[in-house]
């Protein structure tokens, strides 16, 4: 690397800056790129529009603190998550954008639903289960078979069909005794049951 006592030339904007105005290029003589750090930036800023992209703007970050590209809020680092492969090692979103993106990935990969088809089901319904009709409804329900959403239930409700294993016959033959209708099989051979009509 030569001397720079008196500074180096940006070849772009022509003055003539400090040499810790450049970044570093192994590749030329004085080891340091031909324009400044700021000509630098702004040349990248006009490829990028000019193929149609746009550059997010670099924002000020006080010491301890960083910036969510979703919220576009300023943070203290006791907001986010830790992320050892990460150059700074924090995770790339806060923890609440983290929790909202997390819940719209699992919604999209399990049952194929984005937010405002999510939402638009919950409206249909008035935000209440459609079995119990009395609890707020938070729970997707599909069938496991087919993987089809069939609506949003409450955690007892949902937990229930889960139990009965989506078999009508066994939910019919629950809702009759609850009701009072016991329905007592009759022995027909060893193991087999014959249940009544």
């Amino acid at each position: 690397m030569s001397d720079f006592s008196e500074g180096k030339k940006c070849s772009r904007c022509k003055r003539t800056l400090r040499p810790d105005a450049f970044a570093e290029n192994k590749s030329m003589r004085d080891g340091l790129q031909a324009y400044c750090r700021e000509c630098s930036a702004e040349y990248y800023r006009q490829r990028q529009e000019a193929r149609g992209l746009t550059v997010r703007e670099r924002i000020p970050v006080p010491r301890g603190h960083k910036r969510c590209p979703q919220c576009g809020e300023v943070k203290p680092h006791s907001e986010w998550e830790r992320n050892r492969t990460s150059s700074d090692g924090w995770a790339s979103y806060c923890r609440t954008c983290r929790a909202h993106r997390n819940r719209d990935h699992y919604f999209r990969r399990k049952y194929g639903l984005s937010q405002e088809e999510l939402q638009q089901l919950l409206e249909e319904q008035v935000g209440v289960c459609v079995i119990c009709l009395a609890a707020s409804a938070e729970h997707v329900d599909h069938d496991h078979r087919t993987g089809k959403v069939r609506g949003v239930l409450c955690f007892s409700c949902n937990a229930a069909l889960g139990q009965f294993k989506d078999r009508p016959d066994a939910i019919r033959r629950a809702a009759a005794y609850v009701e009072g209708n016991v329905w007592k099989p009759t022995l027909v051979a060893p193991g087999v049951y014959r249940l009544p009509s």
